[in-house]
Parts: structure tokens; C-alpha cells; sequence
């Protein structure tokens, strides 16, 4: 990929982010109930809510209110939570880890689970171990996320004992303790996924007339299945990968609440039943500003498996 296009792509982000931006500001006022009333409560006079709404800015005109979000984001400044009275940036800088481990577990353990299984199931395409290994990961694709943590948290964790019931542990081996169950069942159906598209991927690579060239040239089946197969078949399945950034982060935010774990996706839905609008659109803006940063992500690395594209 040419460093132009490199800069053309990244220069497409901002208008993306801008995007967002503005839609979160919009869909977040939309959001039935009132900031002020969740706040001091229900019983309340009219007078307080009116002064409680004064105090929040939010009896100002919305284009107003937004001018006073942008102003503040350009400046760093997210705001302070209504509900928690402290500061969005630190509240976003203590939950985001917890998350970014938990997703990024997860995409290691899917693609741990679907390339390999991919390679072997496209190598004995329609044998009996392919068509195995497509019925047991189609039963997990048809499973959601949350139901299949709360069966492992109630068979493994609870009944069994075999993993913590929750939390995030004290140190960074105890965080890999208490995260593996959640990412092992927020990576079922990712890697499920994967598995269908690599393997389909892989069997028309199998069939292409260079593949056939290099075996008839004698070259290592293992060098023909690492240089010219997997390589080229990645490029749609990274692809994927990156498109699937958005479902991994919506995943984690129930995992995260069905498993107790104190990352941003917990803190978005207690943040959406307290009204608390600065958090939802600095929580809202952060995962989408990763999610089309791991799409770029995607979109280079998917050109440099293909040289031939980045031309």
C-alpha cells in the first residue's frame, strides 16, 4: 500500500468520527426520562428539577449544548458523570483495560480455535471430521454470547467450581484467571464465524490453478499450505475480523454484566439507567472511535497479505 493511500485512508477516519459524534450527542437526548429527575429523585417540586436541569446545562438549546461537548472534547475534557460526580476521563481510564483485555483474549482464543480447525476441516473437506467440526460450531453460532456465559458461569463456575464466579482478581495473573471463562464464551461465536469463512476461503484457494502449479513443481505441502494457501485465504477472514471488532465490544458489554466484571460495558448500562449523558456519549464515542481504528487496522493489514492490492 502506497504511503498516499495510507494517508487517504486515515484521513477518512475524521469525517467517520465526526459522524459519530454528532449521532451519539443526538441519540443520547433522545433517550426517554429525565437526567435531572433520576438524579435527585421523584419526589422532588417541579422548581427542583427545574434548578437541578440549570445546574447540568441542560436547559440550554441543544446546538448550544453540543458546541459545549465539542469545545470540551477538543480541550480533553469529557465532562463530569451526573450520577458518580467525578470526572468521565477517569472513569473511562479505570473500566477501558478491564474491557480492551477481555476483548483482546477473546480474539486471540477465537482465532486460536478457527484457524487450525479451518485448515484441517478444508484439508478433509467433506469428510467426516469437516462436517464434525461445522455442526458442533454451528450449534455455537446459533447460541448467543450472554447464554452461553451464563451456562459456562453455571456449570463450570458456580456447580464445579473449576473457575471464579466473578470479579477481575488483584494482579495481572488473577485478571487472566477471572477473564478466560467470559473470553472463552464471548470467542465461541466469533471463532465460530471465522471458522465457516476461513474454510470456505481455503477451499477455493485449494482449487486455484496456482496451487495446483506449485504441487506439480514438487514444492512442500506445508510450504504450498503456509505460502500460497493460508496467506491468501486470510485476506477475506481478516477482513471479517475486522468487521466483527463491533460485535466482540457489543458482546462485552453483557459478558461484562453477566460475569460482574468492572469494565466499560457494566458502566455503560449503569450510565443508561441513570441517565447519565456525559458518560454514555464519551463511552459511546471511545468504542466507536476503536471500533473504526481497528477497521483501518483491517483495511492495512488486509492490503499488505495482498500486494497486489496496494498498488
Amino acid at each position: 500500500m502506497t504511503p498516499a493511500r495510507i494517508l487517504r485512508r486515515v484521513l477518512q477516519v475524521v469525517p467517520t468520527l465526526f459522524a459519530i459524534m454528532v449521532l451519539t450527542f443526538l441519540l443520547v437526548h433522545l433517550l426517554p426520562g429525565d437526567p435531572a429527575s433520576a438524579l435527585i429523585g421523584d419526589r422532588v417540586t417541579d422548581a427542583e428539577v427545574a434548578n437541578e436541569r440549570t445546574l447540568l446545562g441542560l436547559d440550554r438549546p441543544l446546538p448550544v449544548q453540543f458546541a459545549a461537548y465539542v469545545a470540551g472534547l477538543l480541550h480533553g475534557d469529557l465532562g463530569r458523570s451526573t450520577a458518580l460526580g467525578v470526572p468521565v476521563t477517569a472513569l473511562i481510564a479505570a473500566r477501558l483495560p478491564v474491557t480492551l483485555m477481555l476483548t483482546t483474549m477473546s480474539a486471540v482464543i477465537a482465532l486460536l480455535i478457527s484457524v487450525p480447525l479451518a485448515l484441517v476441516a478444508a484439508i478433509n473437506r467433506d469428510r467426516p471430521i469437516d462436517l464434525i467440526l461445522r455442526s458442533v460450531f454451528q450449534v455455537g453460532l446459533s447460541m448467543p454470547a450472554f447464554y452461553v456465559g451464563l451456562l459456562m458461569l453455571t456449570v463450570l463456575a458456580a456447580r464445579l467450581r473449576l473457575f471464579p464466579v466473578g470479579g477481575y482478581g488483584d494482579d495481572l495473573a488473577g485478571h487472566l484467571w477471572h477473564l478466560l471463562l467470559p473470553s472463552i464464551s464471548l470467542a465461541l461465536s466469533l471463532s465460530a464465524v471465522l471458522l465457516r469463512n476461513l474454510r470456505a476461503s481455503i477451499c477455493d484457494v485449494l482449487d486455484s490453478p496456482h496451487v495446483e502449479f506449485a504441487r506439480l513443481k514438487g514444492l512442500d505441502r506445508a510450504l504450498v499450505l503456509r505460502r500460497h494457501v493460508l496467506r491468501n485465504a486470510l485476506i477475506p477472514t481478516v477482513t471479517l475480523f475486522g468487521l466483527s471488532t463491533g460485535t466482540l465490544l457489543g458482546g462485552a458489554v453483557i459478558t461484562e454484566t453477566v460475569f460482574a466484571i468492572p469494565g466499560v460495558g457494566r458502566l455503560m448500562v449503569d450510565s443508561v439507567f441513570a441517565r447519565d449523558y456525559p458518560v454514555i456519549e464519551a463511552l459511546t464515542l471511545t468504542l466507536a472511535t476503536l471500533v473504526v481504528l481497528t477497521l483501518l487496522l483491517t483495511d492495512l493489514l488486509a492490503a499488505a497479505l495482498d500486494p497486489g492490492a496496494a498498488s
